[in-house]
C-alpha cells in the first residue's frame, strides 16, 4: 500500500481512501511539474528568518510588497536568509488570519509577481491557515446559501450540544449562530465567529486544503507554517486538540509536500505545553520537520526578570529531538502574544502568576482563556519583547542591553532562529493601536511608514538604530559559525544562577563555541575550564585568557578548544 493511501485509510477508512488516493497522487504529480524554486536540501547555521507582515512597511500610493522589497533590499538583505510572510491574502479580521481567498494576495499588498521578485533575495515561508476560513469567504457564503457542493464543509451542532470537554483558546462561545437559506445553524468557531472551522471529516475539505498547500509550494514557499494546526480534527467526547487523526493529516501533508517539492519544510504552530508540542515531531521522520519552541519566549523573560538561570538551564538540559531530521523553530517575539501555557509544568503556577502580575505593572497587557470549570487563567502576555524584558524606568541603554542579551540566547540556542520584524527594528509598545482596534495583540503589530522608520534607523542616537545595528551584526556572527548549525550538539554549562551558559559543538566536532549570558543586574567574573581560541561575538564583556568579566546583561560567544 502506498504511503498516501495508508494515511487516507487511517483517517477515513479503506473505501474512502480507495476513492481519493489517485486524485491526491495526480495533484502531487501536477504540482511537482510546476516547481520553479529549488528548495534547500537541509537547514544550516545560515538559516535565520525574519517574521513580518506583507504590509508591515508602507508608502502612500504604493503596494506594500513593493515597499517591503525596497526596504528589505536596504536593511535585511544579507542579514536574513528567509522571510516568513504572515498571511498576505484577502482577509476579514485578525490581521490576516481570517482568510477570504487562499490563492489571492491582498489588493493593497500587490500580487504574486511581487512575491516572485522578493524571492530573488530571500527564500520564503508562507502561512497555511488550515484550521479555519473567513465567514466572508466564498466557501462559507455558498454554504449559507445551502449550495450542496459545500455540504459538510463546516461543522453544524445543535445549540445545546455539550462541548464542555473541548479545549478552548478563547472565551467566546464555541458555537456561533448563522442564518442560512435552510434556517438557523450553529457552527463550530474555535477562534471567533468570523473564523469558521473547516470540517476535515469531509474528505472534500482535505482535498481543497491539500490543493492550497501544493499551490503555495508552486508559488515559491520553501517552508510552510501550519497555523493553529492542533485543532483540525473534532470529535465530541474528546478535547478536540492533538487528535490522532490531526497527526495523521499532518503526516499526509508532509508526504505530499516532500513528493511535490523535495526540501520543503512543514512547521507546526501549537501554542501548548511542551510535551504536547513536541508530539508533532511524530517519530522524527514522518510528521513536522520543525515545531515552534513556545517555552523559550516566556522562559527568557522569566530568567531576565529574576536574574536566575536555574529554571531555563534545567529545561534546556532535558531538551531533545527524536532524530536529526527535525529541529526546533526558535523565536522570542511574533505577531501573537507571549504564550503562558507552554511553561506550565516548567515554571510553578504561583511563579507564573507573579511574573504575569509584574509584567502588567510594567505596562504589558494580558489575555485570558476560559478553563473547563469556567474559571479564567492568563493565556498570553501582550507586549513588544523589548518592553517585556525591561522596566519602564530603565534607561535606553539598559533596555538595549537586556534585549540584546535575550536575542543572543535566541541566536545561539539549538534550532533555527526567527526574528520578528519589530524586534530588529527596535519597536516598543504600541498602545495607540490597541485603543484603535480594541485588540491586545495590536500592541506589537504597528504598521510603519517608510520614510519615518528609515529616518529613525539612521538616527545613531536613537534606540531603533542601536538595536538594529547591534542585532544585525550578531546575526551575521551567528551565520558564520558552523557550531550554530541547528543540528549541532548543545550542552548546558553551570557557572551559577546569574549566568546562562551552554556549549554548541559542530556536527563534524571540529568547532566548539561557549555561550555565556549574564542575566543579572550585577557584574559577573568567572574562570572557565577551557582554552579560548577566539571571541566570536561579545557585548559588554571582556576576555583575558580563561578569565571572563561580564557587565550587567553582558554576553560573549567564545570558540574554545
Amino acid at each position: 500500500m502506498g504511503i498516501i493511501k495508508e494515511r487516507m485509510t487511517k483517517v477515513y477508512g479503506e473505501e474512502t481512501a480507495e476513492r481519493y488516493t489517485q486524485i491526491i497522487e495526480t495533484m502531487i504529480s501536477n504540482a511537482r511539474k510546476k516547481q520553479t524554486a529549488k528548495k534547500k536540501e537541509k537547514w544550516d547555521e545560515k538559516d535565520v528568518l525574519l517574521i513580518t507582515y506583507g504590509d508591515q512597511i508602507y508608502r502612500d500610493g504604493e503596494k506594500t510588497l513593493k515597499t517591503f522589497d525596497d526596504f528589505s533590499g536596504k536593511y535585511f538583505k544579507d542579514v536574513f536568509e528567509l522571510v516568513h510572510f504572515l498571511p498576505f491574502f484577502p482577509y476579514s479580521s485578525d490581521d490576516g488570519f481570517s482568510v477570504i481567498d487562499y490563492k489571492k494576495i491582498h489588493e493593497n499588498m500587490g500580487d504574486w509577481n511581487d512575491i516572485k521578485k522578493i524571492e530573488q533575495n530571500f527564500r520564503l515561508m508562507f502561512d497555511f491557515v488550515c484550521n479555519h476560513i473567513s465567514a466572508k469567504s466564498e466557501w462559507f457564503q455558498e454554504y449559507l446559501k445551502c449550495n450542496p457542493e459545500y455540504d459538510n464543509f463546516f461543522i453544524e451542532m445543535d445549540k445545546d450540544t455539550d462541548v464542555s470537554l473541548v479545549t478552548r483558546p478563547r472565551t467566546h462561545p464555541l458555537l456561533s449562530a448563522f442564518d442560512t437559506s435552510c434556517g438557523k445553524k450553529y457552527i463550530w468557531t474555535t477562534f471567533s465567529d468570523d473564523q469558521i472551522d473547516l470540517n476535515f471529516e469531509n474528505p472534500e475539505v482535505l482535498i481543497k486544503m491539500l490543493d492550497v498547500l501544493l499551490f503555495y509550494l508552486e508559488k515559491g514557499a520553501s517552508w510552510i507554517r501550519m497555523d493553529a494546526v492542533g485543532f483540525m480534527w473534532k470529535e465530541l467526547g474528546t478535547a478536540c486538540i492533538h487528535h490522532e487523526k490531526t497527526h495523521e493529516i499532518i503526516k499526509l501533508f508532509r508526504d505530499a509536500a516532500e513528493q511535490a517539492a523535495p526540501g520543503a519544510i512543514l512547521i507546526t504552530e501549537t501554542n501548548v505545553p511542551h510535551k504536547d508540542n513536541i508530539s508533532y515531531f511524530g517519530d522524527g521522520t514522518d510528521e513536522a520537520q520543525m515545531v515552534y519552541q513556545f517555552p523559550l519566549p516566556p522562559l527568557v523573560i522569566y530568567t531576565i526578570m529574576y536574574g536566575d538561570s536555574t529554571v531555563i538551564s534545567r529545561w534546556a538540559s532535558n531538551l531533545e529531538v527524536p532524530s536529526d531530521e527535525v529541529t526546533y523553530f526558535n523565536f522570542l517575539a511574533s505577531h501573537d502574544g507571549i504564550g503562558i501555557n507552554p511553561v506550565r509544568g516548567i515554571i510553578e503556577e504561583e511563579k507564573i502568576l507573579r511574573m504575569v502580575k509584574n509584567l502588567e505593572q510594567e505596562g504589558a497587557l494580558v489575555s485570558y482563556k476560559k478553563n473547563t470549570d469556567g474559571s479564567l487563567s492568563p493565556y498570553e502576555i501582550n507586549s513588544s519583547y523589548i518592553n517585556a524584558v525591561s522596566k519602564k524606568n530603565d534607561t535606553d541603554d539598559i533596555k538595549v542591553n537586556k534585549f540584546l542579551n535575550a536575542q543572543a540566547v535566541l541566536l545561539a540556542f539549538k534550532g533555527v532562529p526567527a526574528v520578528y520584524v519589530h524586534s530588529i527594528l527596535g519597536s516598543q509598545n504600541y498602545y495607540e493601536g490597541v485603543k484603535i482596534t480594541g485588540m491586545n495583540r495590536t500592541i506589537n503589530r504597528e504598521k510603519l511608514e517608510y520614510e519615518k522608520i528609515t529616518s529613525e534607523l539612521e538616527n545613531k542616537d536613537g534606540i531603533r538604530c542601536k538595536i538594529y545595528s547591534k542585532l544585525k551584526e550578531l546575526i551575521k556572527s551567528r551565520k558564520a559559525e558552523k557550531a550554530f548549525n541547528p543540528d549541532a550538539e548543545q550542552k548546558i554549562e553551570n557557572y551559577g544562577s546569574d549566568v546562562f551558559s551552554f556549549i554548541r559543538t559542530s556536527v563534524d566536532k571540529t568547532e566548539k563555541i561557549l555561550v555565556i549570558n549574564n542575566i543579572s543586574d550585577k557584574e559577573v567574573s568567572l574562570e572557565i575550564p577551557y582554552e579560548v581560541k577566539r571571541a566570536v561575538a561579545a557585548e559588554n564583556s571582556t576576555t583575558e585568557g580563561n578569565h571572563i568579566k561580564l557587565d550587567p546583561y553582558g554576553f560573549t560567544w567564545l570558540e574554545i578548544k
